[in-house]
């Protein structure tokens, strides 16, 4: 049993509001050389790329489904800078590509637009609403890895007897994330004061 779980990949979204953040490829190749597996895939938050859509919506009323397919494509624009500035690590767009990548001593690097295109029709899969973020999609991605945990790294703290309904109607997490991230193990690290 302890091989079997030992074997569960490990999903770890890095939000995008830490992407600013001048040392975060060096902390991160740090945070997770020091985590109990190397199969993990990195979800990309969407940051200003994601905000550009959202005002592009705002000024030209794309509507909420055609925006949100946008911000996945921002959401592949941020995969392709995590890969950059993490070094060890290669853009996958499902399971096969993160053995690939693992096989080869990479990190996988979720390229959110091509998985939900692949996801789409599956059973679970999101809606297409801007109360789906990048939160939602790596607890959606956690589910259908089977992954053993998935950690969400934040710029704030997020108290862990706050239940998530609360921490998204504070605005922690989006609001679909209660219903995503349902029977998951979810840990929190405010990575922008986490240190070595």
């Amino acid at each position: 049993m302890a091989s079997e779980m030992n074997s569960r990949p490990l999903v770890v979204k890095v939000g995008g509001s830490l992407f600013d953040s001048a040392d975060l490829g060096p902390k991160l190749r740090v945070w997770l050389s020091r985590l109990p597996t190397s199969q993990v895939v990195l979800v990309p938050g969407g940051g200003d790329s994601a905000d550009v859509v959202r005002k592009l919506d705002c000024c030209h009323r794309l509507g909420e489904e055609r925006a949100h397919w946008l911000a996945l494509a921002a959401l592949r624009l941020n995969a392709c800078f995590l890969e950059a500035i993490l070094g060890p690590a290669r853009v996958v767009d499902d399971l096969d590509g993160c053995q690939d990548a693992w096989k080869n001593g990479l990190y996988g690097i979720l390229d959110a637009l091509q998985f939900a295109l692949q996801d789409e029709h599956e059973l679970g899969a999101l809606p297409h609403l801007w109360s789906v973020t990048s939160d939602s999609i790596a607890a959606r991605l956690a589910h259908v890895l089977g992954a053993r945990e998935l950690v969400l790294l934040k710029s704030v703290a997020i108290p862990s007897d706050l239940t998530w309904k609360k921490a998204s109607e504070q605005g922690l997490v989006d609001a679909f994330f209660d219903r995503a991230a349902s029977g998951l193990n979810v840990g929190v690290v405010n990575f922008r004061d986490w240190r070595p």
